[in-house]
């Protein structure tokens, strides 16, 4: 037996199809427009430049490994506004001299204590020679004098307890040369310093 829907029930039915029918358009839209997104761009090939058999061999030969290629297909070249207008209302905060503003103060350079330039030439002032160190004292002693025949002068020395009788030219003690005897003096010369002094008469 058939049941008799009334206008209200009717109504209703229709109401429900026609929002399934918007609902069904709304999605179908929706994955239309996800799914059917712009095309990819495309990349054109590299050119390529023949090159001759023997610098292609040389550069075989010194090539290290291959580089990465990369592509751009992925950048979304959509400007966005709000990023934008984030960095431009940026302001700066720093605690020094502002160095975009003509209102800030300037700074303060310290006034320097001495000026790094010579006020003049420099003066380099050699310095002095060294001192050769004095030569030791002759340590004979000149204490006496003979006169031979033939007017020739000997004189004698002593040294530690030694005594000796020398001539002019004379060498004492393989070190002292006698350059010249008189009554009062004898000159000699320590041959070690090559240092020249005069005796005078002492007792012995």
């Amino acid at each position: 037996m058939a049941l008799r829907l009334g206008a209200e029930n009717k109504r209703q039915v229709y109401l429900l199809i026609a929002l399934f029918v918007i609902i069904l358009g709304i999605g179908g839209m929706e994955l239309y427009n996800q799914f059917s997104g712009p095309p990819p761009r495309r990349v054109p090939p590299p050119t390529t430049v023949a090159a001759s058999a023997a610098p292609a061999a040389n550069t075989a030969a010194s090539a290290g490994p291959e580089a990465q290629r990369l592509t751009n297909a992925g950048i979304d070249p959509t400007l966005h506004f709000d990023k934008l207008a984030q960095s431009e209302d940026v302001e700066y905060e720093g605690t020094g001299r502002n160095i975009f503003s003509a209102d800030s103060a300037p700074v303060a350079i310290p006034t320097p204590i001495k000026s790094a330039r010579a006020s003049g030439p420099a003066v380099t002032v050699p310095p002095p020679p060294p001192v050769p160190p004095r030569p030791p004292a002759i340590e004979l002693k000149y204490f006496g004098y003979t006169e031979a025949e033939d007017n020739s002068i000997q004189a004698f020395f002593v040294e530690n307890g030694d005594i000796f009788m020398a001539h002019i030219g004379d060498v004492v003690d393989h070190r002292y040369k006698v350059d010249a005897i008189k009554a009062a003096s004898v000159q000699v010369t320590d041959l070690a310093y090559n240092n020249t002094q005069t005796l005078a008469l002492t007792s012995f």
